[in-house]
């Protein structure tokens, strides 16, 4: 579980994103951070005994910097309103897919996969997803992903408006092969980001969504 006060913390941030407030309220900030920390290693910590590629990693190889980058951005706000954490086997910085945790009040959620790849894997997970369009098929179909993901993602400009070069609108997988992110979240609530069996929960999620992490990584021939 997380602290309500990581939550306040949160909170209070959205409503004064400027340094000298942060700066005022950094002891919250660093309770803030070292409970998010904990509870992102004992995450690791449980569901790197289903997934051995992740065990290695501690949760500071994972989660992201609080600071904005603002050099390219309109919204010069310095700082991020969430914590975050990205799992895989290169923690943050990995390429191929993995597990997220998204932690801010009213629009917190887990789950993951892979997101606006380089055109060399964007091409090599379609042709992997074509191939091998029934074990695909099997994995987003599956009951308990259903139940817990439903599908993957569309949200934004995740999705082609027609179908990819060298792909035929009649193919059976193109819905997903016109997907330009293959991504699979479920929401969490502040009351569920407080609660004693959050850990469980996430580890249920990351659990649900660790065939198609598998899949989308040997379909970038990483030897995953």
């Amino acid at each position: 579980m997380l602290q309500t006060s990581t939550l306040k913390f949160l909170k209070d941030l959205k409503k004064n994103n400027n340094k000298p407030w942060f700066d005022a309220n950094r002891k919250s900030y660093d309770a803030a951070k070292a409970d998010f920390v904990g509870f992102i290693d004992t995450v690791i910590e449980k569901h790197g005994k289903k997934d051995p590629s992740i065990a290695h990693l501690a949760a500071k190889d994972c989660i992201f910097r609080i600071n904005r980058d603002v050099r390219f951005s309109k919204d010069k706000s310095p700082y991020k309103t969430n914590m975050g954490a990205y799992m895989n086997k290169d923690g943050k910085k990995g390429m191929t897919a993995g597990y997220y945790f998204h932690c801010e009040p009213g629009a917190a959620f887990g789950g993951g996969g892979l997101y606006v790849p380089p055109p060399d894997f964007l091409k090599n997970v379609r042709q992997e997803i074509d191939y091998n369009w029934k074990e695909f098929q099997k994995i987003i179909s599956n009951k308990k992903f259903k139940a817990v993901f439903g599908d993957l993602s569309t949200e934004g400009d995740l999705k082609l408006a027609r179908p990819p070069k060298g792909y035929e609108a009649d193919n059976p997988a193109i819905e997903y092969l016109k997907l330009k992110s293959w991504i699979a979240m479920q929401n969490f609530s502040d009351a569920d980001l407080t609660s004693k069996d959050l850990v469980k929960k996430v580890c249920v999620n990351f659990e649900t969504l660790q065939p198609l992490l598998q899949f989308l990584n040997e379909g970038l021939h990483t030897g995953e």
